[in-house]
């Protein structure tokens, strides 16, 4: 098994680096896709876009398309990393890929012609850092048991958003603060958007360094593994059909909640990516302060995600997962009723104390739910189902925005998802409570 020890203090210095790597992957997607790219794309490079369709309505679309592609590949990633000596190997490709497409978003002027160049880089940055979370959470079951995997998953999740907190503060301190021509502690001129550029290298960077411990303790862990057969594409395709056929025969309930899971995560995933577009163009917060609502959001989800981890592994996972969706669509409905930046604060700080809980949660019940020896599988089909869900939350936000002709229709788009993801999980059969005694 990769990652486990019997040396408590190996264990520790393992479960660490696994929460490292979250770290660091939280934190780009917090800098590229929630705050500071996206934001920068939809509100100064997609400036002047001529046309009806309005830069979120096309952000909106790419990563509609976006899903589609991880849809097709998390299957076949799941099968080759099955094999605990390939999750190391399929780690380091999609982590590497992450950092070179988020170094090359420097390249993004401020200007309505790298609009599609930018939103292909964006598209391809969330593809690749999802389908790395298949190999990187399989590896939870080698670091946890069932008393555990609740505290442990908790651990990465809240450290992700940790890592959020520290990044988006040293970006809004270094490179966004300001309003003259020169922005941050560091000078970097504002002037076809260099600051924010420069801010795609420095997040490009803080991966790839945070990334390095998993990897290397990956490679050591593996050394005495026995290798796997390994299927080629269309054997993959096949396994995958035949691992669905099987967890149906085995437990339809596993089935029933790949697909619940994969509706209301994609509502959490539609609130990230759109939340801080939403913010600037409908709620009137300042590009600059979206960056400090992003510190104080990551502050608050992470807390949620150790909090909802200890509550899950005494309460159970379906009943905290439950009650946190149900909190988050009264507040979203909220929120659609309200204008203005304070509003916006109280309601989006709210939703993000929901969200944490909501993702420890659901990967710990996965696991929960999964075979012995079948967690790579198992964790590629929650990351297709998740993806093939995708389309769903930016379909129905741009399609409420060009429905209804304002921005503000798309935050009725994502409730809707998270009401029908709700409505999926209430009927899921969670798995019995083991005694923490």
């Amino acid at each position: 098994m990769i990652l486990r020890s019997t040396e408590p203090l190996t264990s520790r210095s393992r479960v660490l680096a696994w929460a490292l790597w979250d770290c660091g992957a939280t934190g780009v997607n917090a800098v590229v896709i929630t705050f500071v790219f996206s934001v920068y794309l939809t509100e100064q490079v997609g400036s002047g876009l001529p046309g009806s369709t309005t830069p979120a309505s096309w952000l909106g679309k790419v990563m509609t398309v976006a899903g589609v592609v991880i849809a097709a590949l998390a299957p076949v990633t799941g099968v080759w990393v099955n094999d605990p000596k390939r999750r190391r190997t399929a780690l380091v490709v999609l982590t590497g890929m992450v950092v070179a497409l988020t170094a090359a978003m420097s390249l993004i002027r401020a200007d309505y012609h790298y609009l599609l160049p930018g939103l292909v880089l964006l598209a391809g940055t969330a593809a690749c850092s999802d389908l790395a979370t298949v190999p990187y959470n399989a590896m939870l079951s080698q670091l946890s048991t069932e008393k555990n995997s609740g505290r442990i998953s908790g651990l990465g999740s809240g450290a992700g958003f940790v890592g959020s907190v520290v990044l988006l503060l040293i970006v809004y301190v270094g490179f966004i603060a300001g309003d003259g021509d020169t922005r941050g502690l560091l000078g970097v001129a504002a002037a076809d958007g260099e600051n924010v550029r420069a801010a795609m290298v420095l997040a490009a960077a803080w991966f790839a360094g945070l990334a390095c411990p998993l990897l290397l303790a990956a490679r050591g862990a593996t050394a005495s593994v026995e290798p796997r057969s390994t299927p080629g594409l269309l054997g993959a395709y096949v396994a995958v059909f035949n691992e669905v056929r099987n967890e149906w025969r085995r437990d339809r309930n596993v089935v029933y909640y790949l697909g619940a899971s994969a509706v209301f995560r994609d509502g959490l995933t539609g609130v990230f990516a759109f939340g801080a577009v939403l913010g600037v163009s409908v709620y009137g917060v300042s590009q600059a302060d979206v960056l400090v609502f992003g510190v104080c959001a990551s502050v608050i989800a992470a807390a949620g995600a150790v909090l909802g981890g200890l509550l899950d592994d005494r309460v159970g996972s379906k009943p905290l997962i439950i009650a946190a969706l149900v909190a988050m669509i009264a507040v979203g409905l909220v929120l659609l009723t309200q204008s203005g930046p304070l509003p916006f604060w109280i309601c989006g700080l709210l939703l993000c104390l929901c969200v944490g809980p909501i993702l420890a949660s659901a990967r710990a019940l996965m696991l929960r739910l999964s075979a012995e020896g079948k967690e790579g599988v198992t964790f590629g089909l929650y990351t297709m189902t998740g993806r093939a869900a995708s389309f769903l939350a930016p379909w129905l936000f741009f399609t409420f925005i060009d429905m209804f002709g304002s921005d503000r229709a798309g935050l009725g788009g994502l409730c809707t998802v998270l009401v029908l993801g709700l409505v999926l999980m209430l009927g899921v059969k969670a798995p019995a409570r083991t005694s923490l005694t």
